[in-house]
């Protein structure tokens, strides 16, 4: 245990922040970054995807649906070693291990995120679609003013379980050299050689502790949501219980 503690002492800086300021940033700093950059520029993609996939024109429906199939069907580590070598090939010169895991994670959480819109789109009640439809709306423009701000609401839990999800992804990163905190553990593991449980041990417990705090999180707005939407359909009586939606509305 003494020993854990030592680890931490010497080496804290370069499981936060890498070689940085000396060398490129890293650590969990590049962790959170990579991560949080990932999912945001996935984000729109996924709703491209989402909307495609519900889209009444067969021509955009089925490569969306292709492509959502063919991402979700193989492992990251596929994906990752897809884009490193295509990449340098479609541009033309090569590009650093950040770039290539971020392009890898706007394409795989982009297909995994239009799965989680596409459900909480689907599971708005039908009416909300067609009373839209009935005031004139196109199907575009009821997707985007009627139905996505309501979905997308409700699908926040679910966004934030996928940006925990791409934090633990991230460190598939070192086998393309990116600096990021399974990385720096390593370097760390290399220098010692003689205490790899000690330093795996402090890596697994810093994930542990980033994503149990981000699901606690997801959790509470969660509750939030779900209160919400309880306080829009239930009526507390006189006794302080709450009536069934249906007796609150005839009292």
């Amino acid at each position: 245990m003494f020993s854990i503690f030592e680890i931490l002492r010497d080496n804290w800086l370069l499981l936060l922040v890498g070689q940085y300021p000396n060398g490129p940033l890293g650590g969990i700093v590049a962790t959170l970054i990579l991560s949080v950059l990932g999912i945001v520029l996935a984000f729109p993609l996924s709703v491209l995807l989402a909307l495609a996939r519900l889209s009444p024109w067969k021509l955009l429906r089925v490569p969306a649906t292709v492509l959502v199939y063919i991402v979700r069907g193989v492992p990251l580590l596929m994906v990752i070693l897809w884009v490193y070598f295509l990449v340098p090939i479609l541009i033309g010169h090569d590009v650093s291990g950040f770039t290539t895991m971020l392009c890898t994670l706007v394409i795989y959480e982009g297909a995994y995120l239009s799965e989680v819109v596409r459900a909480g789109i689907q599971s708005l009640p039908k009416g909300q679609s067609e009373a839209a439809r009935a005031l004139g709306h196109s199907h575009l423009g009821t997707m985007f003013y009627v139905i996505l701000p309501q979905a997308l609401y409700n699908m926040l839990p679910s966004m934030l379980s996928q940006f925990i999800s791409t934090i633990k992804e991230t460190t598939l990163g070192y086998v393309i050299n990116v600096q990021e905190l399974t990385f720096a553990a390593n370097q760390i593991n290399n220098q010692l050689l003689t205490k790899p449980f000690q330093v795996f041990f402090i890596l697994a417990m810093t994930y542990y502790v980033v994503c149990f705090s981000l699901t606690r999180v997801a959790l509470w707005l969660e509750r939030r949501i779900a209160l919400k939407r309880l306080g829009t359909a239930v009526r507390q009586d006189p006794d302080g219980g709450s009536l069934p939606p249906a007796v609150a509305a005839n009292p």
